[in-house]
């Protein structure tokens, strides 16, 4: 059932053993999980013997051990071959001391490791699924099925590391019954020396966009979280000399598929300059497009934190998000880029309770950094300072290495 990179490096020393576990991890990464567990592993290795159990092909990296999902029935939910990956995840932590999972696709790995081999488990929660319920539409009876991992995991764990201040209050509102003392903040980081400014124009030019023309943002996937509809609406209000790429992931239905490409159509009928790029970035055309862009928009409805937003502002890119989740922890409102309000539904979807307003408000925040173009170079020097001074991967290691230390001294 397993595809295995390495059977795990070798014990050093008297050194604490801690087993991570992941579905994605690099070079097989399509969100801001899979970043953050690829950079806090490199940073937490000089303070323990980590181990990394992570879905997909064989690693060549030592200490890392790939799994692939078994083959199931035909028509078999896609969560079951899920939870097939984490049973042997769990198999194969045998003698570590402590097991460090990241969301619910690992939650039950690190939960039965719990269990089975009586070790602590520690949860980072990089989203809740009771906060997404749109995934209902995507996974059918997965989403039943991994909202009860979750809960399982989240509600057993010796630690929960929430990765900004707003989602440790989503963690306990979520789940009231969690010990408060539990639950930490790390927030997620940035290597600075690896996203800085590029000013090269080799992504621009292959997809045909003009360095010498204004340029608004986006990054992400294609999903209700990410509030592509909504930007896509208020695109009608952008300053019509500006151009408008769209970065798209691998869209999480067919249905939001077709309704974003009905928008973008619908835009690109009226204004030139709309450009969609699919699928995932290497790393030299993100810097590059971030660089150039005058305005990177996240006009997420439900962003835990955010690492997106941390990548345009150590590019040196000012930044128009929306004011909502850990956002405004990493944005500097009127310093780093504009928070624009949002009142959304409490039912968990996040929609805006007036969507016509909220996307009137986001063109007027990028249109003001449209017209300003000084404004806009200066917002985006201080989110790099902002980067630098207050996002490193080595202060999250050593929160993450003291939450460790506090559960085993318990």
């Amino acid at each position: 059932m397993s595809s295995l990179a390495s059977q795990g490096a070798a014990p050093q020393g008297d050194r604490l053993r801690v087993d991570l576990l992941t579905k994605e991890f690099p070079p097989e990464v399509y969100g801001g999980a899979g970043v953050h567990a690829g950079e806090l592993a490199k940073a937490l290795r000089p303070l323990v013997d980590l181990r990394v159990h992570c879905f997909g092909e064989p690693r060549g990296e030592a200490g890392v051990t790939a799994y692939q999902e078994p083959e199931l029935a035909a028509g078999a939910n896609a969560a079951l071959r899920t939870l097939g990956v984490n049973v042997e995840m769990a198999a194969r932590t045998a003698g570590t001391d402590l097991v460090h999972s990241h969301t619910w696709y690992a939650n039950a790995a690190g939960r039965l490791a719990q269990l089975v081999h009586g070790v602590p488990h520690v949860v980072t929660t990089h989203s809740l699924e009771p906060l997404r319920p749109w995934k209902a539409e995507q996974l059918g009876g997965g989403y039943a099925l991994s909202s009860q991992v979750e809960r399982d995991a989240v509600e057993n764990a010796d630690a929960v590391i929430a990765v900004s201040r707003q989602m440790r209050e989503d963690v306990l509102c979520s789940y009231p019954g969690v010990d408060p003392g539990r639950v930490h903040v790390v927030h997620n980081g940035i290597d600075t020396t690896v996203q800085r400014p590029d000013h090269g124009t080799a992504a621009l030019e292959r997809h045909g966009i003009d360095p010498d023309r204004p340029i608004v943002l986006f990054v992400g996937r294609v999903t209700r979280q990410k509030g592509l509809p909504q930007l896509l609406r208020a695109a009608f209000a952008f300053d019509p000399s500006a151009q408008l790429v769209l970065c798209c992931g691998q869209p999480d239905t067919p249905r939001i598929a077709a309704e974003t490409a009905a928008l973008v159509d619908e835009l690109s009928a009226v204004r030139d300059g709309v450009f969609r790029i699919d699928g995932m970035l290497d790393p030299v055309s993100l810097r590059q497009l971030l660089t150039h862009a005058q305005v990177f928009v996240c006009p997420s409805l439900y962003e835990p934190m955010g690492i997106v937003n941390l990548e345009a502002m150590a590019c040196g890119t000012a930044v128009v998000a929306t004011a909502t989740g850990g956002i405004p922890e990493v944005v500097a409102d009127g310093t780093t880029g504009l928070l624009v309000p949002i009142e959304q539904e409490r039912d968990g979807s996040g929609t805006p309770l007036d969507p016509e307003r909220f996307a009137a408000d986001f063109a007027t925040a990028v249109n003001r950094l449209l017209g300003d173009a000084s404004l806009a170079a200066k917002m985006g020097a201080a989110g790099r300072t902002r980067a630098e001074e207050r996002f490193g991967w080595e202060q999250a290691a050593r929160s993450t290495h003291a939450v460790y230390r506090a559960v085993l001294d318990r």
